[in-house]
């Protein structure tokens, strides 16, 4: 028994990442960028994926079952790389597990504080836009700047299963975007999966400022670990850096060539 609790814990000190499938890379990256010597496990649902176009009561239980995982392993903080899961679940969570979990959201509030004379095109999932979370997000900012909410379903399905550059991408987003071409001044990317294909959303929309909560989400981690002492030291005064930090890729699909994949996304420029 012992050694079978031992081999539970055998990823302590590590933070948990997870996407409903390979979005969640794009926060991850963010993520080491910040936080270099931090050790991460991701973890993407891709045999479940998309969370976008489920129901909020499936997307609890998926999130639940592998937060409890995650837990098991012996993670020290968790991240939901998922604004679909983050809506459906983040709050259910923290309430039932006894440790930092930080959620993502659209990035709306910077793109309504930065344009407040333009319009805001906020893109992502049709649960996250129906569910009160980003509701509420949505009021306290509707009278800052004009703001749009566009529902894409088959966006992150296109992307998860096809190369950003694919024409079958390419023609998602055209359908989805060439209406707002010349008139959105602001694009939210409001799903994680939507960083990965930036640059044709650019060739779109022209020169309107895109944001995303990347960057933002890992603020938020850093600041939660240097709360709670749970920030992972260099392992010397006179080393500034460090040890870099470890990552590991699981898959719910579990082969090596959805792993190969996810190595792929990590690796890409975007």
């Amino acid at each position: 028994m012992e050694t079978k609790a031992a081999d539970k814990r055998k990823y302590e000190g590590y933070i948990g990442v997870f996407d409903s499938g390979l979005g969640g890379i794009s926060i991850l990256r963010s993520l080491t960028d910040l936080l270099p010597n931090e050790d991460f496990i991701y973890y993407g649902d891709s045999a479940n994926a998309p969370y976008g176009e489920k129901t909020k009561a499936q997307v609890r239980e998926l999130s639940e079952n592998i937060v409890s995982g995650m837990i098991n392993d012996g993670v020290k903080a968790i991240v939901i790389a998922c604004n679909t899961a983050t809506s459906a679940s983040a709050s259910y969570l923290r309430a039932k597990y006894d440790l930092p979990i930080i959620g993502v959201e659209p990035a709306l509030k910077p793109a309504a504080l930065n344009d407040k004379d333009g319009t805001v095109l906020v893109m992502a999932t049709p649960v996250t836009l129906s569910l009160e979370k980003y509701q509420k997000l949505l009021a306290s900012y509707s009278d800052t700047a004009t703001c749009v909410s566009l529902p894409c379903p088959g966006l992150a399905s296109a992307i998860e299963h096809g190369e950003p550059g694919s024409e079958e991408v390419k023609g998602v987003l055209e359908g989805l975007l060439r209406p707002y071409s010349g008139k959105a001044t602001s694009v939210v990317l409001g799903c994680t999966h939507y960083p990965f294909v930036r640059k044709q959303i650019r060739e779109i929309m022209g020169d309107a400022v895109l944001y995303d909560s990347a960057e933002g989400t890992a603020r938020e981690l850093k600041r939660v670990l240097e709360r709670e002492h749970l920030l992972k030291a260099p392992c010397s005064d006179t080393e500034k850096i460090g040890v870099p930090g470890r990552i590991i890729f699981r898959s719910s699909l579990d082969t090596p060539e959805e792993i190969a994949i996810y190595k792929k996304f990590y690796a890409m420029d975007f």
